[in-house]
């Protein structure tokens, strides 16, 4: 069991993550470096899958996936809640089993890097959360108030 607050910090440091890791994906021509940044990575790691070259429809939902994983990273920072986290844990079960679906499919395994914090992530967020205050909350100078 963790407490609210440090449930806070893991909401806001989920959402920072997703922030720096999917900030690129917004427009085209970000999105085309990250993508050429991951097929030199596989190139250099000689995987045997390829990182695909988007068409103009591919690239349209890795800009919207961004658009909307900022926003919500954005939000995620501006208002953490144990509410909020639990949502974020849903998405990120059906990111990764969306991510290991693909990776069976033939997709590039670098993608395990991101479900491998997806699911840290989920584990982290669906923690019990204890509501109960510190005993010493409510007393100051030594007396009850």
């Amino acid at each position: 069991m963790i407490s609210a607050k440090t449930n806070r910090h893991l909401v806001r440091s989920s959402a920072f993550y997703d922030l720096i890791m999917t900030a690129g994906f917004m427009t085209p021509w970000t999105a085309a470096w990250v993508f050429g940044a991951f097929s030199a990575l596989s190139g250099a790691l000689a995987l045997e899958r390829p990182v695909p070259v988007l068409d103009v429809s591919g690239m349209l939902f890795a800009n919207l996936l961004g658009s909307v994983v900022v926003v919500w990273s954005l939000w995620r920072l501006a208002q953490p809640s144990r509410r909020v986290g639990l949502y974020d844990a849903l998405a990120r079960t059906l990111f990764a089993t969306w991510q290991l679906y693909a990776v069976g499919q033939g997709a590039s395994v670098l993608i395990l890097g991101f479900t491998v914090f997806e699911v840290v992530f989920v584990v982290l967020q669906i923690v019990p959360v204890s509501e109960r205050t510190p005993r010493y909350a409510g007393y100051c100078r030594g007396t009850a108030q």
